[in-house]
């Protein structure tokens, strides 16, 4: 009986081992399977010339509309646009930042609040002038644009008249489409990498 008890409890320290391997081949398999996840993915990332990734140059079609859908801006049937992704300078709006993750031949369409399109209305930039304080023999007419040269700089903005009276002129800085959302349709079709 005593021989009984020990080769079952041998059989049970056996059966124990083999369990406590088989756990611990599973949870290095599974380990093993996620850092080859995780490195396939970076290098997908990196190397995948299907995608649109920062310091890429891409060329693109697009026309931008505002919401009562008016084309404000299109380069169909022109040359595509071509720019280096993350170089800020390049381009206004959120243009970039839409074309990152784009495939080749890809088509979207985002929406960009006024802030990544042509700016946040900004009531500052609405001023009123003295006519003393202009350049003589200067004509003033409501609705249409001007350049303004400030003199301590010899900085240039462009304004639009809202307002004439015999002794000023009051003028608005802002785009005309200030406070608007552009409506944007891409068309990707070419990446190059460096």
């Amino acid at each position: 009986m005593i021989e009984d008890t020990m080769k079952r409890s041998e059989k049970e320290k056996g059966k124990a081992a083999v369990a406590t391997r088989n756990k611990n081949m599973k949870q290095y398999a599974l380990v093993f399977i996620v850092i080859l996840a995780v490195t396939a993915g970076i290098l997908f990332y990196f190397f995948n010339p299907f995608f649109a990734k920062t310091g890429d140059t891409v060329a693109i079609y697009y026309t931008g509309t505002l919401d009562n859908g008016t084309v404000v801006e299109s380069n169909l049937g022109a040359e595509p646009f071509a720019f280096t992704l993350g170089k800020a300078d390049v381009i206004p709006y959120g243009l970039p930042d839409a074309v990152i993750g784009m495939q080749q031949n890809e088509t979207k369409t985002v929406v960009l609040p006024p802030a990544k399109a042509f700016g946040v209305y900004n009531p500052s930039l609405v001023q009123t002038v003295n006519l003393s304080s202009l350049p003589e023999n200067t004509t003033f007419v409501v609705g249409q644009p001007y350049e303004i040269i400030r003199k301590s700089d010899n900085a240039v903005a462009h304004v639009k008249i809202i307002n004439v009276t015999p002794t000023t002129v009051t003028w608005d800085g802002n785009s005309d489409l200030a406070g608007q959302n552009l409506t944007l349709k891409i068309t990707l079709v070419q990446i190059v990498r460096k």
